[in-house]
């Protein structure tokens, strides 16, 4: 059985989402749920522990937007960069780096990413993203009083 390959049209379109999101400084929703398919499994290094509480591990394009309002409740993004695609049968790895503010302690985080999504008919199905959890937990502890 042959494995389905990315199109350079889904590439391109991936492209167009990561620069949305980085124009908009994380508002572009629609553009990401678009690209999803409707039982997308969504998992985040951070795994929902407590200070990233928005990164719990999702099923379902409809419990996509839970992650997209958390993590702006919590976070301010500052910046947001895809630097390189890779590209193998029906995945696609993309490398960049990211820096969002915590509202709560006004803490930067500045962090390498990767992000790993699988796709099926040209829409998502799988997505992982990997950041320097350290980091982001770190922005989100209160500093001693």
């Amino acid at each position: 059985m042959s494995q389905a390959v990315v199109s350079a049209e889904l590439l391109e379109k991936l492209r167009y989402a990561y620069a949305a999101w980085h124009d908009s400084r994380g508002t572009s929703d629609d553009t990401w749920v678009a690209l999803m398919a409707d039982d997308i499994e969504m998992r985040s290094i951070a795994d929902g522990a407590p200070g990233m509480e928005f990164s719990l591990p999702r099923k379902g394009k409809d419990t996509i937007r839970g992650y997209f309002s958390g993590l702006r409740a919590d976070w301010e993004m500052i910046h947001y960069a895809s630097e390189e695609f890779i590209v193998e049968g029906d995945r696609v790895v993309v490398f960049g780096r990211c820096a969002y503010r915590n509202r709560k302690t006004r803490k930067t985080a500045e962090s390498v990413i990767v992000n790993r999504w699988r796709f099926h008919n040209d829409l998502a199905v799988e997505f992982f993203e990997l950041y320097d959890t350290a980091k982001a937990f770190a922005a989100a502890v209160p500093d001693p009083a």
